[in-house]
């Protein structure tokens, strides 16, 4: 014999009404009230789990839940569907009404290999059962690795539809099990169940479009929670957003160089002042590749005289003419880039400012012939204090006098000469071999010898490139996949550009107070 226990709606209304704090008892608000808030709930929760029927078996005592949700969302047998995927959406409306997640179980092929029976099972269906590894170890004594003991979400939930395919191609439920053993999600709560959460096309935009400033998806699940008003609202998880930049990078894979190269090669088709370049090596891999626009170039007419060229980029007003990316910091490499500026913008800079890196000397030596080489200063006097010791560099008199006669562009190269071998003189410095070799290079970065050259007192350091890495380091970061590379260095561009525009605006438009005298 089987006894039965059915919640009505005057146990949910009690619940209700309990909730708000107002007992079915208290007769202080009369009947009008409480009949308008047990309508109200009923109003409210009629499309979610707002009433199931709990049936308890007094042989073994163990209850079980039906779920009781709108007829037209409910499977029967007999139910047709035009597919199986069709069959299954079906089933998951109904499984979020009544508060549960389902999931693809059991199939049965017939022997022409046509898919004939389909089971749609509660997701926790079934039980975990922990499996032993062989340590593969020869002594008996020794016992068998068992796998930590997890806790299981598993339930053994028989609840469940089967389908089977008719003559004319369409699946019919032939099976219906409506009984769960355990209870269901509350509808505040619906949104933590896997069926409630996707990342749909307006969040992958979403996700990407903040992820091209380098905000990552963890952030963006963030914005969105702000936007669509709370965590339940958004309609995925954290875990889901990262997860889709991480299937998303997998789905590149090891194809993120040809993607950005098919890029770059579109980009030319449509914009004829574009120019792109790359180099293959002989394993078939990406080793260079060059890219500059049309606005690239006209920046280059204006502001080409001096060009600063880092190569120690690894760890905002500047002017970028270009981008690249080499595998390799030779001299072949550097040659292979410098060759590719020439082409595209047409003629040599007048002076090209870098750190005192060999391969890259080389390079400008063989392709820019015409181009003069200056050597950063910056890296010059930091190498300075530690090539003369602790406690000369700490001598102020040195400091001043070295600092004078090096820094000094209004002095000319014959009185630099004159006060440079003085100081060797005065601090017993006249046989120091690293400052015979900076004597010896003093026509790289010097500025007396660089008085004929336009912008030569603003362009004496590499300083710009650094500012420009620490520009491009806020829109990029060293995990990011060649693709995504591509994306940022785009953004940071229209960034810049966008600043330049501002720059120039402020320029013409705003007018400077002149004292009166």
């Amino acid at each position: 014999m089987v006894g039965e226990l059915v919640v009505n709606d005057g146990i949910m209304a009690d619940t209700c009404l309990s909730n708000h704090h107002l007992s079915t008892a208290d007769n202080s608000f009369g009947p009008l009230v409480k009949w308008w808030l047990i309508n109200e709930y009923s109003i409210h929760c009629q499309d979610h789990i707002s009433k199931w029927e709990e049936r308890i078996c007094l042989k073994s005592g163990r209850k079980f839940f039906k779920p009781k949700v709108n007829g037209s969302i409910r499977p029967s047998v007999g139910l047709f569907s035009k597919s199986f995927d069709e069959a299954f959406a079906f089933y998951q409306r109904y499984a979020l009404a009544a508060g549960f997640s389902s999931r693809k179980n059991t199939s049965w092929k017939n022997g022409g290999g046509l898919m004939k029976i389909r089971y749609i099972v509660y997701s926790k269906e079934g039980f975990h059962v922990s499996k032993e590894i062989d340590s593969g170890l020869v002594d008996e004594n020794r016992k068998k690795i068992v796998r930590r003991n997890r806790g299981s979400k598993r339930v053994g939930c028989n609840a469940h539809v089967k389908l089977i395919l008719e003559n004319n191609n369409m699946y019919k439920i032939y099976y219906f099990e409506e009984e769960h053993n355990h209870i269901f999600v509350k509808d505040e709560d619906i949104h933590f169940l896997p069926a409630a959460r996707s990342i749909d096309y307006v969040k992958e935009s979403f996700i990407s479009g903040l992820y091209a400033i380098n905000i990552g998806p963890v952030k963006a699940f963030n914005v969105m929670k702000t936007m669509y008003g709370g965590f339940g609202e958004v309609g995925a998880s954290k875990n889901d957003c990262k997860n889709y930049r991480k299937d998303l990078n997998l789905y590149i894979g090891e194809y993120d160089a040809e993607m950005v190269v098919r890029r770059l090669i579109r980009k030319k088709e449509c914009s004829p002042g574009f120019t792109c370049d790359y180099v293959i090596g002989d394993d078939r891999r990406l080793k260079g590749l060059f890219g500059a626009d049309e606005q690239s170039k006209t920046n280059y007419t204006v502001f080409g005289d001096i060009v600063g060229f880092d190569a120690t980029y690894k760890s905002n007003k500047n002017v970028t003419f270009g981008g690249a990316l080499l595998c390799s910091e030779t001299a072949g490499s550097y040659q292979w880039l410098l060759r590719c500026f020439v082409n595209a913008f047409g003629n040599e800079p007048k002076v090209v400012v870098t750190d005192q890196d060999v391969a890259m000397k080389r390079a400008i030596n063989d392709v820019l012939s015409r181009s003069r080489n200056r050597l950063c200063m910056w890296h010059i006097w930091e190498k300075l204090k530690t090539r003369v010791g602790h406690v000369l560099s700490s001598n102020i008199e040195f400091n001043t006098r070295i600092t004078h006669v090096a820094w000094n562009d209004t002095i000319i190269p014959e009185d630099f000469e004159t006060e440079w071998h003085s100081i060797m003189s005065t601090f017993g410095l006249e046989n120091h071999e690293w400052l015979k070799d900076m004597y010896d290079l003093r026509f790289d970065w010097i500025p007396s010898y660089y008085h004929g050259e336009n912008l030569a007192g603003l362009m004496r350091t590499t300083s710009r490139c650094e500012s420009e890495n620490y520009f491009f380091g806020q829109f990029c970061n060293p995990r990011c996949t060649l693709v995504e590379f591509f994306t940022h260095f785009e953004t940071a561009m229209d960034f810049q550009r966008h600043e330049h525009r501002r720059n120039d605006h402020d320029t013409r438009f705003n007018t400077v107070n002149k004292k009166m005298v």
